[in-house]
């Protein structure tokens, strides 16, 4: 038997390592192509992986908790015969010379930054995760900050919950620091007071429930975005007749036709993509003082997972899709978020997002613009309604399904007026859906 060495795979832009979580396999385990091997975590999702070959699990070189880097093995496999390998610690996808130097140019802005701040360095060498990284990073917690918490984790290694406590505290810490400074001769300069949460009381029969990783990512993701993006939200009511009684009388055809269920999501995914073509300004981000109009129309949609979290699996170039290939993808994207086998791919690079507020039985709803987007858009739930509506014959009031759409935007970059334009002309889309639409 030979070797075989499991490397952790590209992970998506930006992910250059994560945290090993689990080891699904022991020492000794055989190993069927594509099982899954081990747990991982990034400051994006959870995930596992896969080995490309069957075998024996021989070897671990990364233990749980364990840093691991993109193109670097994680384990060692004995496999029947020879399985030709290319060793490299490089990440896995190749990159142009464009790519690279971006890349090595970012870097340098990384460290000029660093080396332009005081930094106390550490006398060890310490090694923090993906996600404490990202936590000092949204909490501007400076690296001599880092290098000073003492870490409960294996070899002193700080964990989540060490940096999470540490901000926490720091609050109280920073009070404590300008109360001492004060009573002395010297001059004090004084600074904008640390926002530190009430203290809470628990009461007797109180339950504490400690939040898992992902609520904490969730949980600073949309403080960040609300601290970020000043949020203006639009509605619009839509006549939804025409696209319920076509999904009532073909749902069992495309079943039968294209082994797909067909929801409503697909509709409004293809509904907004053709919106944000006639408004691309929507399909931006906001760089400091640059906009970056996006090329691609990559769509996320809102996923509720059993535990009560949320993620936002994305659909790249969605107006590229027909009905039955968006219905393929959101339904495909939509069990995979339920059973925890997204890739940290599959959450990145959405330009816009949509949320159906509308599965909770909700009508109306003020979403969260997720960053770096601008805009988001909440769709409600279907109802029946009296409504009047013209016909050559005058007036007449009739039973209508009626949906709300509200229009979440950033009112850095989008203002009233195109925020406005755009959500009526997904309305607009959604009312003229051709009942002959084929199937």
């Amino acid at each position: 038997m030979s070797d075989y060495k499991l490397i952790l795979p590209s992970m998506g832009e930006g992910v250059m390592e994560a945290t090993v979580t689990n080891w699904i396999k022991n020492i000794g385990d055989t190993i069927a192509e594509d099982e899954s091997v081990v747990e991982i975590a990034t400051d994006k999702v959870d995930s596992d992986v896969p080995s490309p070959v069957s075998g024996v699990l021989k070897e671990i070189l990364v233990p749980v908790d364990g840093i691991a880097k993109v193109g670097e093995p994680i384990a060692i496999l004995s496999v029947d015969g020879v399985v030709e390998q290319t060793e490299t610690t490089e990440e896995v996808d190749t990159n142009s010379d464009q790519e690279i130097a971006d890349a090595a140019k970012s870097i340098e802005v990384e460290v000029a930054a660093i080396k332009s701040e005081t930094v106390i360095t550490s006398s060890d060498d310490k090694f923090y995760s993906p996600l404490v990284k990202s936590i000092a990073k949204e909490e501007g917690v400076s690296q001599a900050e880092l290098d000073r918490i003492t870490g409960s984790g294996k070899d002193g290694r700080v964990t989540k919950d060490d940096i999470l406590n540490f901000v926490k505290n720091r609050g109280n810490q920073a009070t404590n620091q300008v109360a001492t400074i004060s009573t002395s001769s010297a001059p004090v300069t004084q600074t904008q007071a640390p926002q530190v949460s009430a203290p809470i009381s628990v009461g007797e029969g109180d339950e504490i429930i400690e939040m898992d990783r992902m609520r904490k990512i969730i949980a600073q993701n949309m403080l960040q975005a609300k601290q970020i993006a000043p949020h203006v939200t639009s509605f619009i009511e839509v006549d939804m007749t025409n696209i319920v009684l076509w999904r009532d009388k073909n749902k069992n055809e495309f079943l039968k036709k294209h082994g797909e269920k067909i929801t409503f999501m697909p509709i409004f995914i293809e509904a907004v993509a053709k919106a944000i073509q006639d408004f691309p300004m929507i399909n931006v981000s906001v760089d400091g003082d640059r906009i970056i109009k996006k090329k691609n129309i990559n769509i996320g949609m809102a996923a509720a997972l059993p535990s009560g979290n949320l993620i936002v699996p994305v659909i790249k170039n969605a107006d590229q899709f027909n009905l039955a290939g968006l219905a393929s993808q959101v339904n495909d994207l939509a069990n995979r978020s339920r059973n925890n086998k997204l890739k940290p791919v599959e959450i990145q690079g959405g330009t816009y997002t949509i949320t159906n507020i509308g599965s909770f039985g909700n009508t109306l709803g003020t979403p969260i613009i997720p960053q770096p987007q601008v805009a988001i858009l909440a769709v409600g739930a279907i109802v029946k309604k009296p409504a009047v509506i013209e016909t050559p014959q005058g007036d007449m009031i009739a039973i209508r399904h009626k949906m709300y759409l509200s229009h979440a935007y950033d009112h850095r970059v989008v203002d009233g007026a195109l925020g406005g334009m755009f959500v009526k002309r997904v309305a607009e889309y959604l009312e003229a859906f051709d009942m002959n639409t084929p199937v």
